[in-house]
């Protein structure tokens, strides 16, 4: 019987003391694998490699469920196991009731831990489109950029700058026929999923809305008494023809005094935009074109065209309502950026000999 007990004792000991140790060893393992499973899929063996370097990008549409999303994220390469990314979505869902993950297009690396992927998805860290549009660009030129950086075909884009979006922005002025100035020069971006001429487009004229609209507002009562149709018009001449900065001023002052004088402004680039050409300095306008008969044709007309002819930036928009103060009623391009200023006709003829001469000198 004492031998009996004895037996018993000694194995309850030995189970006592195993205990611990096959714990041990169980939570290791599952360490080890949760640790596997949940690292990142690839080793980035690169200091100087980023994620990006090895993204891949996935669409999660509306309504998709966790477990549907660790599936697909398995099947492209990104996460190890489908199964660890459950049992991190439930983890999850335990500490925060109202998780939610965001839908989008997403740029995920298997070089990141599957809980980083996680947190970008939940955090709507989606994907966004970037692009620049320049001072002084038309919205042919903005179209053709647009398609070219793959956005969507430029036709699309122009088609849709002629449909005035009212209900949106109440103050684009009435009866335009499309929204050629209105659509502010910056760098943007854009959600992939909101990649649209209409999305883009509005996010042009909130800009302006932003930026542009309340150097009018405060400057409405503006000496030259220009309305805000009348404002962006010159405002664009005056970006195209403004290639140096300090001379936007007085540039601005020549095109005012002119239309104080009722003289033609006598632009070249309304003319080229009336054509639908960019003139060079190898291929300079020709007397044909500058007699070519257009509404936009400002040596023929006088007064401003009828609409704008490019984006103006917001140095062009208050230069105009503010011009320098000169008696300047001309300029002759240099073809450096630079022009010469004059006073008189005679002065200008002068000046226009004296481009003419350095041209044939080179």
């Amino acid at each position: 019987m004492k031998n009996s007990i004895k037996l018993i004792s000694n194995r309850a000991l030995f189970y006592l003391a195993i205990l611990p140790v096959s714990c041990g060893i169980f939570a290791w393992q599952g360490w080890a694998w949760w640790s596997w499973v949940s690292g990142p899929l690839v080793t980035n063996t690169s200091s100087t490699q980023s994620p990006e370097e090895n993204a891949v990008t996935i669409k999660i549409p509306v309504g998709t469920y966790g477990q549907q999303i660790g599936e697909d994220l398995e099947a492209a390469g990104i996460i190890r196991s489908a199964t660890a990314w459950n049992f991190w979505v439930k983890w999850l869902g335990m500490q925060n009731s109202d998780l939610e993950f965001k839908a989008g297009t997403y740029k995920l690396s298997p070089t990141e831990p599957l809980s980083a992927i996680a947190d970008k998805i939940l955090d709507g860290d989606v994907v966004k489109l970037s692009y620049t549009i320049r001072e002084g660009w038309s919205i042919q030129q903005m179209a053709e950029y647009l398609e070219a950086q793959g956005f969507f075909p430029a036709a699309d884009f122009i088609a849709a700058t002629k449909n005035i979006p009212y209900d949106k922005f109440p103050w684009l002025p009435s009866n335009i026929p499309h929204l050629e100035g209105y659509l502010f020069p910056d760098t943007y971006k854009i959600e992939a999923e909101q990649n649209t001429a209409e999305a883009i487009i509005n996010q042009m004229l909130g800009q302006f809305e932003k930026i542009a609209l309340p150097v009018y507002q405060k400057n409405q009562n503006n000496a030259e008494n220009f309305n805000l149709h009348e404002w962006v018009t010159l405002a664009s001449i005056v970006e195209k023809e403004s290639v140096v900065a300090e001379e936007r001023g007085v540039i601005s002052g020549v095109f005012n005094n002119r239309l104080k004088k009722g003289m033609r402004l006598a632009a070249d680039p309304t003319v080229e935009y009336g054509l639908g050409i960019r003139q060079t300095k190898e291929k300079p306008l020709t007397y044909r074109q500058v007699e070519t008969p257009s509404p936009y044709n400002t040596y023929l007309n006088i007064g401003l065209p009828p609409t704008a002819i490019a984006s103006p930036g917001l140095a062009s928009l208050e230069a105009t309502l503010n011009p320098d103060d000169t008696e300047y009623l001309y300029f002759m391009a240099r073809y450096d950026g630079t022009h010469i200023f004059s006073r008189t006709a005679a002065e200008h003829e002068a000046a226009i000999a004296e481009v003419e001469r350095m041209l044939s000198s080179q």
